[in-house]
């Protein structure tokens, strides 16, 4: 996920020779200090860390219902979460699920990074989001500090997370479901059912022809991947300055307000139909995704090559959503 430029306010752009660079006065200059580079250096390796532990933790778990049979039921969740954090030798089982995890988000943030270097954008670090839930983590991002100058620039940068992220989720999710246990109802003694996007049903109707996606327990590293394509999927939602906002931003600019509302619109009422985890997601929405900040070059077009692109993200899309993730609130 990129988070657009500084925090959605239109930026004021100083072109190259417009002023010459500041004067520092050498009593302004404080030796000894970290540089503020390497303190938000730290501060990512610190988050990653913690998403590492708690990751590990989650796995654990999964791991633990894995080899007994039987689907996570969470029913334990904080107590087993922190019993195996006071365990360290305990979180080695959950080095499938969270290496994977962990695995398929930095790719995605990378995509990112990559392709503001690519333009000569300032980016920073990927921040990943360490939290106590049943994956984990809320996910990575990644904050762009230069001003975008054209919509090709701004494609290229949206695309290249979810595309890189999706490449790495798809043979993980393959791998996963081919090494996972057949057992009948095994979803029936769970009161939290994850569920299945396109690609997931496509893959088990290829590589387990004949069972039933609710007899399949998948292995944690598809417990894993699933995280990948759920993040992929909310992250081409087309509004805001989601990667989805920044595509449909460089195809359409006068169309991104518009199409937001009809998004956040759409997500509330999966909401009240399917999961209620949509509520926030629309609220974050309403919030955050009116404006986009411009470009400095807005009119000239997309290439045909990157509406054929477009295309594809949309397929990735429609891959990697469910409007019914989870069938339990929290």
């Amino acid at each position: 996920m990129t988070s657009g430029n500084e925090n959605g306010r239109p930026p004021v752009y100083v072109f190259p020779g417009e002023l010459p660079p500041p004067r520092v006065a050498p009593e302004t200059i404080q030796p000894g200090r970290p540089a503020p580079q390497r303190r938000w250096l730290a501060v990512a390796l610190a988050l990653f860390v913690l998403t590492l532990f708690s990751t590990l933790a989650v796995g654990a778990i999964f791991a633990r219902d894995f080899a007994r049979g039987e689907a996570p039921t969470f029913d334990d969740f904080f107590e087993a979460y922190f019993a195996i954090l006071s365990t360290p030798k305990l979180l080695l089982a959950g080095v499938p699920f969270s290496f994977t995890l962990i695995g398929i988000l930095l790719a995605h943030e990378l995509g990112h990074y990559f392709a503001c270097r690519y333009y000569s954008l300032s980016a920073s670090y990927p921040y990943f989001l360490p939290a106590p839930t049943l994956i984990g983590t809320l996910g990575a991002f990644i904050r762009i500090r230069s001003p975008i100058v054209n919509r090709k620039a701004l494609f290229d940068v949206g695309l290249a997370g979810p595309v890189v992220g999706f490449l790495l989720a798809v043979p993980a999710l393959a791998v996963a479901i081919a090494y996972s246990k057949v057992v009948p109802a095994a979803q029936a003694s769970t009161p939290v059912v994850f569920g299945d996007p396109l690609l997931s049903r496509l893959l088990m109707a290829w590589l387990r022809p004949g069972v039933s996606p609710a007899d399949i327990l998948l292995h944690p590293v598809g417990r894993a991947a699933w995280v990948g394509l759920f993040a992929t999927a909310i992250n081409l939602l087309p509004a805001g300055q989601l990667d989805g906002g920044h595509i449909l931003y460089a195809l359409a600019s006068e169309l991104h307000r518009r199409v937001t509302l009809l998004v956040a619109f759409l997500l509330f009422l999966l909401g009240s139909l399917t999961w209620v985890g949509w509520y926030p997601w629309g609220l974050i929405l309403l919030l955050l995704g009116f404006r986009h900040p411009p470009l400095l070059n807005r009119w000239e077009p997309l290439d045909p090559k990157r509406r054929v692109w477009a295309a594809v993200a949309l397929l990735i899309f429609l891959l990697c959503f469910t409007p019914w993730p989870v069938n339990n609130p929290w």
